[in-house]
């Protein structure tokens, strides 16, 4: 998003908030030969909550127009509520990042979009926030939230001239998805941040995307409901059981190579 939106905007200065502070002073780089912009990073650990003094402060004096809360977490792999992997702390973690993440950012910059009478938010939700996704239940209820949060605040603050975004994309080429080859409903960040760009203004919800926005549709107002759960489930099934024979056989053969050592 960054990098498109610099792109459009002569004279643009961007500030990027990430965890990395070697994948931050990368950007930095790339920001300042490619484009010309003065770009401002700030190092933050999203799953934390005590984190937005140092953001809000990092703010200072900036004219903020364009606000993409795209910070988020997912599993690692499907699996049963009950049998994720330190539960309490995943459950923590995954609402900081997902939700309050939102929330806040959103507080912070909202005040001053408001009296400006102008600003864009950006919340990158998920296609799995349109209905829930068993064995990934609460990633796909979070990003429920965000489409939800970005839904209201819209209509709260539209008449302010502000525009507030939701944005459910379904697969796209990134670490997260694990997708290393792009195809045709499965685009490239910046394929897709192009197209979802030309939405802002026209679509308070969008998939961004025009394949998406037809598996968004197929999948909400052609199949059932209880079918769409159905069919997630199943798919997700098959693949926690591959990743666990996978992660099985990883054990088995880091024990036989132990043993002969």
């Amino acid at each position: 998003y960054c990098s498109v939106v610099t792109h459009l905007v002569v004279g643009l200065f961007s500030t990027i908030i990430n965890v990395n502070e070697v994948i931050l002073k990368n950007i930095f780089i790339a920001k300042k030969h490619q484009f010309k912009v003065e770009t401002r990073t700030i190092a933050v650990d999203f799953g934390r909550s005590d984190i937005y003094e140092k953001i809000d402060a990092g703010l200072a004096g900036l004219e903020i127009g364009v606000l993409v809360n795209n910070v988020g977490v997912s599993y690692s792999y499907p699996e049963y509520y009950l049998h994720i992997p330190d539960l309490d702390n995943f459950i923590t973690y995954m609402i900081n990042v997902n939700i309050t993440s939102v929330c806040q950012m959103t507080r912070l910059v909202l005040p001053r979009m408001a009296e400006r009478s102008k600003g864009v938010i950006l919340n990158i939700s998920s296609a799995s926030g349109m209905y829930p996704v068993p064995l990934l239940t609460v990633y796909s209820a979070s990003k429920a939230f965000v489409d939800f949060f970005s839904r209201g605040l819209q209509e709260e603050y539209r008449r302010q001239g502000i525009i507030i975004q939701s944005v459910l994309p379904f697969f796209v080429v990134t670490k997260m998805t694990r997708i290393k080859k792009p195809t045709f409903d499965k685009p490239t960040p910046e394929r897709y941040v192009a197209a979802e760009l030309s939405t802002v203004g026209l679509q308070s919800q969008t998939n961004g995307y025009f394949p998406h926005a037809v598996m968004g549709w197929i999948t909400t107002k052609v199949v059932p409901i209880n079918i769409v759960i159905f069919l997630g489930a199943a798919m997700n099934r098959v693949q926690r059981t591959g990743y666990l024979n996978r992660r099985r056989l990883r054990e088995q053969k880091n024990g036989a190579s132990l043993k002969s050592d």
